[in-house]
């Protein structure tokens, strides 16, 4: 290789090396998401923002809230953000559907749920406010 080439090389090579530093964690780092581990369990009411309705969700673990679009589905997920107060997960359903959610919780019983992707081979978009209502029902 010439000078000029190892240079434009090298520097493909920092700039795609940095790229992936953001978004994988230190080789041998744990993401925990510990920040969905936190919320209160019990019934969940998700109200949409654009004023499209509302839900329920009987939620024992935070962690149902990432796929809230393909609920029951073992798809792989790369985590972008993991910090106390705000999560972001990409995650891929093989033949199913992809999605990224991004969680902001504000109290360990009200957080800002803003989820993209596709599903069936149709876009969507869910921007909701979750709040917890009570206990479950069984």
């Amino acid at each position: 290789m010439t000078t000029g080439k190892m240079s434009k090389f090298a520097l493909a090579m920092l700039f795609g090396g940095a790229s992936l530093a953001v978004a994988l964690p230190a080789y041998g780092e744990r993401n925990s998401l510990s920040m969905l581990d936190h919320l209160d369990s019990g019934d969940w009411e998700l109200r949409q923002r654009d004023g499209a309705g509302q839900s329920n969700i009987c939620l024992d673990n935070g962690r149902k809230l990432i796929q809230l679009r393909h609920q029951g589905l073992n798809c792989s997920t790369v985590i972008v953000e993991d910090t106390p107060n705000e999560v972001t997960v990409q995650y891929t359903c093989r033949g199913q559907g992809y999605g990224r959610t991004h969680i902001r919780r504000e109290t360990d019983g009200l957080i800002q749920i803003d989820s993209q992707g596709i599903v069936d081979g149709r876009p969507f978009v869910y921007a909701a406010e979750g709040r917890r209502v009570g206990n479950c029902r069984s």
